[in-house]
């Protein structure tokens, strides 16, 4: 199972290879950062909301946050959002719509619980019980997954700049605009 940190670290990985934070490091400009962890982490609120109505924290686990449309959804809110308050750092609705887009691959990926990733379509939901303490401890001592998903985000990050193979390989073309430049 994928906890917060390694869908942090998929989400700064994703967004420092679809856009020149290679530049300036998303490490440095900490509202860029906190919103990265945010939207990458967004689809577990589930988890809260089982947890604040029932003190079930799978009670409403992998259920329809874990899908495209929530992620269709939550990124055309926040590019809105961005647009609209300017002291929010100014992730349009592509980027969003990754980094809520990384959680879902993780969650499908790396775990064999199911999700529900066409909701309404279809619901796939995860059975049993997780109160308060549970979730806490998996967060602090279950990090198995996310030890070895960091470990490759962070080889994947140090390859892209020690070779800077963004400039030999595209790796940013749905993401990027072209600016024309004057010679």
């Amino acid at each position: 199972m994928s906890l917060p940190l390694g869908h942090a670290a998929l989400g700064l990985t994703a967004y420092d290879l679809t856009t020149n934070a290679g530049e300036v490091s998303v490490f440095r400009q900490w509202k860029v950062l906190a919103v990265v962890v945010i939207l990458s982490n967004l689809p577990d609120i589930d988890i809260l909301l089982g947890l604040l109505y029932s003190g079930n924290g799978v009670l409403f686990h992998r259920g329809p946050t874990h899908s495209l449309l929530f992620a269709c959804f939550f990124g055309i809110l926040y590019s809105i959002c961005a647009r609209e308050w300017k002291t929010l750092p100014p992730i349009g609705f592509s980027y969003s719509f990754l980094l809520i887009g990384t959680h879902l691959f993780a969650d499908y990926v790396f775990t064999d619980a199911p999700i529900s990733l066409y909701w309404p379509f279809e619901l796939s939901m995860t059975t049993g019980f997780q109160g308060w303490e549970d979730v806490v401890h998996s967060i602090i001592f279950q990090t198995t997954n996310d030890i070895t998903i960091i470990m490759l985000c962070a080889t994947v990050v140090i390859l892209k700049r020690i070779f800077r193979l963004d400039r030999i390989f595209c790796l940013r073309p749905v993401f990027v605009k072209k600016t024309n430049t004057k010679n």
